[in-house]
């Protein structure tokens, strides 16, 4: 260093260099990779998914519906573990427009969470009405308690139609206000340390 600073350099103005060239290319680099296209594999399930429950045979009884027509979702469950198993069924709908709406007519099995036997394989039905228009990818969805969610492989399913629009339960949402407003005032009165 003292053989640097004899010969006119600057040592520290040139580390300070370094570091902001260093940083430029890290930032550079990191915001290519980030809007670098990727792959995408549909109907890949999550690998920690598919090593608890596999779903099997999933069918739609249309590909295309008018609204208010009604889709049937049908499959097995496999399960591939030697436990049982809490789970819920629903449906994932990706759409190209804003619109995502169906509504749950009937689920078999019955009720919103059902149990999976040790290595046993359980059959589904799933009935939903189309309410809007649109282009959607319809896709079985099993939540598994402790695990997350899994999809199917999933249909492209063509709505057309007029949208029909339901009106909002003014009571339901009255009631959840309430609720969450009297659970806000609890922790706010009991540990408002932990709140702010």
């Amino acid at each position: 260093m003292f053989f640097l600073v004899r010969l006119g350099v600057n040592y520290t103005s040139n580390i300070k260099i370094a570091v902001v060239a260093l940083f430029a290319i890290v930032m550079s680099t990191s915001t290519m990779i980030a809007i670098a296209q990727t792959a995408e594999g549909h109907g890949v399930q999550a690998q920690l998914q598919s090593r608890f429950v596999r779903i099997q045979d999933e069918a739609f009884s249309a590909q295309t519906l008018n609204t208010g027509d009604q889709l049937v979702v049908t499959g097995n469950l496999q399960s591939l573990v030697n436990k049982p198993l809490r789970a819920w069924l629903s449906l994932f709908s990706e759409s190209t427009n804003a619109g995502n709406r169906w509504e749950f007519i009937a689920r078999d099995p019955p009720g919103n969470i059902f149990d999976i036997p040790p290595q046993g394989t359980i059959p589904y039905s799933i009935t939903a009405k189309a309410l809007e228009p649109g282009v959607y990818h319809v896709h079985t969805q099993l939540n598994v308690e402790h695990v997350g969610p899994g999809l199917g492989p999933g249909q492209t399913i063509q709505v057309s139609g007029p949208a029909i629009l339901k009106a909002v339960p003014w009571g339901n949402v009255a009631y959840q206000v309430i609720l969450i407003g009297a659970g806000l005032g609890v922790t706010f009165a009991t540990r408002p340390w932990q709140v702010i």
